[in-house]
């Protein structure tokens, strides 16, 4: 898959644990992220990355800040952009089964129950179901 993926200074060391996971796994991941806890915005980040995106060429995204929540605020303001904030393999699933979910947030400062790694790996892997999700996901496309 290709992959693009951001983050801000709350989030620098997840968005490397997810990059490198990637990367093993034999994706190609473009890094629009940061490296150091130097401050940045995460409506920038997300902006940075979502733009990207809809230029065209990839599969999906990830966002990181340090809850999780203010980069997919922002990434869910983009046009086109369903990015979901998952919090176990479940939503990290069910987010790309029935909400067709182009993105996912992240928290770098979140005590996550499960490996984060094994939440990027079950929303790579899950399909959009189509059907009767594919209606409420026009609904919401509709809305941007």
């Amino acid at each position: 898959m290709h992959i693009v993926i951001a983050n801000d200074h709350g989030a620098v060391a997840l968005k490397q644990e997810i990059l490198e996971h990637l990367v093993r796994a034999g994706h190609e991941v473009k890094n629009l992220g940061v490296n150091d806890e130097t401050s940045v915005d995460y409506p920038d980040m997300a902006i940075k990355a979502t733009d990207e995106y809809n230029k065209g060429g990839y599969d999906l995204g990830i966002l990181c800040c340090g809850s999780g929540i203010g980069i997919s605020i922002a990434a869910n303001k983009v046009s086109g952009i369903r990015c979901a904030q998952v919090f176990d393999l479940f939503t990290a699933e069910i987010c790309r089964r029935h909400n067709d979910a182009n993105f996912i947030s992240l928290g770098g400062r979140v005590d996550y129950a499960v490996p984060v790694t094994a939440m990027v790996d079950a929303f790579l892997a899950a399909p959009f179901e189509g059907g009767r999700h594919q209606r409420r996901v026009d609904k919401l496309d509709a809305m941007c």
